[in-house]
């Protein structure tokens, strides 16, 4: 095993050591994780291997897709709207998008849409994965299909269908696509090295991402136990590492699942939620906004993920409550989101913290991979 790099506050030796295991027990393969406490950092650790071949060490600049950690940040963007007041999270989806109305879906709000309650977790016809490469099919397609269920009523996870939802909300306000308005607003604002898709000039700094092991369920064990609902949310299209690792995907615009970043900036991207609506000086929301991401939407057994969750879960306008399962920590109003396979970004306004974890190795869960879980335990012990 390569040194783990960076740098740790002493009162974090207990995050230093949960890293390193990471690595010894938890079958690591390269990493990083960012520790901010007041927006300062206090952690800042990166070790392993770029590669499964391990040919690449992981460097102090390392990008890797993080799956759905990307959906925090594209939240933000649509809330930079709210609180700039071009974007009214109450009104119907169909007034910045007049064809969305189709399929009895005119009463659909925005807030619905962030709080993966628009009833479109997936579509209903079959969509190929070179289909999701073509945002203007996809968002064409989603604007045509009926709701699942009751829009607003509760959630089913729109693991990829978020990002087109939103984003395509953003762009019709905005005048641009929502990850150059993520670059302009946020990324650049914070001198965070995220990007919806990668830029071909990051192509030399990109970790490839490794597929779970023998844990991991098969495609046909996933069909044989979920609901219609979720082989629309989950598998139309399939993806995974081998996907995430191809020119297409990467020069897609997905923004629900292939920003590309490092620990430090997922971190920042979150830390501006658990400052309040600012880091660094740098303010991207205003207080009002900043807590109105943790507008609860009520508590249920989420339509999708249902089957993974014992308890009830709460989805806020854009990020999960960590709620009474400590989801992301003690802090039961702390709000975060997990990329499959183990990346995640967490913000705790009370505690003044944010974090960011990003990895190459995939493990075989949607949420909650114990990697998240002991780093997690970690930050909160050392506090």
């Amino acid at each position: 095993m390569l040194p783990i790099q960076g740098h740790c506050d002493e009162r974090f030796a207990a995050v230093r050591a949960a890293f390193e295991a990471n690595f010894d027990t938890r079958d690591e393969l390269g990493a990083a994780f960012t520790v901010l406490v007041d927006g300062r950092p206090a952690v800042d650790l990166w070790g392993g291997w770029a590669d499964a071949a391990r040919t690449r060490p992981w460097e102090r600049d390392t990008l890797v897709n993080v799956w759905s950690t990307t959906k925090g940040p594209l939240a933000l963007c649509a809330h930079v709207l709210a609180d700039r007041g071009l974007l009214d999270l109450d009104a119907p989806v169909a007034a910045y998008w007049p064809e969305f109305a189709a399929a009895g879906k005119e009463n659909v709000l925005v807030r619905h849409l962030l709080s993966h309650r628009a009833g479109l977790a997936g579509l209903r016809e079959p969509h190929a994965l070179e289909e999701l490469y073509d945002w203007e099919l996809t968002t064409s397609r989603l604007a045509a299909t009926a709701p699942w269920w009751e829009p607003g009523t509760r959630s089913g996870y729109h693991a990829l269908t978020y990002g087109f939802l939103v984003g395509e909300v953003i762009r019709r306000v905005a005048g641009m696509p929502p990850g150059e308005f993520l670059r302009r607003e946020l990324a650049e604002p914070l001198g965070a090295d995220f990007s919806v898709g990668l830029p071909e000039k990051a192509a030399d700094r990109v970790a490839d991402l490794v597929a779970p092991g023998s844990g991991r369920r098969s495609q046909a064990a996933l069909l044989a136990q979920l609901g219609p609902v979720a082989v629309a949310a989950l598998l139309n299209p399939p993806t995974g590492a081998k996907a995430a690792n191809s020119s297409g995907w990467r020069a897609a615009e997905i923004p629900a699942a292939n920003g590309h970043g490092t620990a430090r900036a997922v971190a920042a991207l979150y830390g501006v939620l658990a400052g309040g609506g600012s880091l660094d000086g740098v303010r991207i929301l205003s207080p009002e906004a900043a807590e109105r991401v943790r507008e609860g939407q009520g508590r249920c057994h989420d339509l999708v993920l249902g089957g993974g969750f014992a308890q009830e879960t709460e989805i806020a306008l854009g990020l999960w409550l960590s709620g009474p399962d400590g989801t992301y920590g003690p802090n039961p109003r702390a709000v975060g989101h997990d990329g499959a396979g183990g990346s995640f970004g967490l913000a705790d306004p009370e505690n003044g913290v944010a974090l960011g974890y990003v990895m190459n190795r995939m493990g075989p869960h949607l949420a909650n991979d114990p990697r998240k879980t002991a780093l997690i335990g970690a930050v909160y012990a050392s506090l």
